[in-house]
């Protein structure tokens, strides 16, 4: 019925068809075991039920919370309506402080509660690093 050439552009189209649907599927099943939700302390407050996978919380650090012992930060983040405590062990960046934005990540033990593994400070667009901001105030 069909020629020896046709059967074999159809294979190919079928292979190369099957390869791409099933790369992309890899690709999207790879994506959605790293992909970590960002909330923020009303949203987790809202929570149906607490999952034991990783997070992020985004919001403000509260001011006069932060707590320094030996090895741990214990502080708070704010969404100005609801508070989650967060402690964390581990080097802080040099923007975190208070009053200022801050991304934790980790896991929540409730909902009043994040054990941080990794702390993101943010800053605005206007943010200049003081060593920069030394350098052009030199000239």
């Amino acid at each position: 019925m069909y020629g020896k050439k046709v059967k074999l552009r159809v294979l190919f189209l079928f292979l190369v068809i099957t390869t791409l649907v099933l790369s992309i599927y890899l690709i999207l099943k790879s994506l959605e075991e790293n992909v970590v939700y960002f909330l923020s302390p009303t949203e987790i407050r809202n929570l149906a039920e607490i999952k034991e996978e990783k997070i992020r919380i985004g919001g403000m650090v509260k001011n006069q919370s932060i707590i320094i012992n030996s090895n741990e930060i214990n502080f708070i983040i704010t969404d100005l309506k609801n508070e989650i405590n967060v402690s964390y062990s581990g080097s802080i960046p040099n923007l975190f402080s208070e009053g200022k934005g801050v991304v934790a990540e980790g896991y929540l033990r409730d909902r009043n509660f994040l054990s941080a593994t990794k702390i993101l400070a943010k800053h605005d667009e206007n943010y200049m690093p003081p060593e920069v901001k030394e350098a052009l105030g030199d000239k």
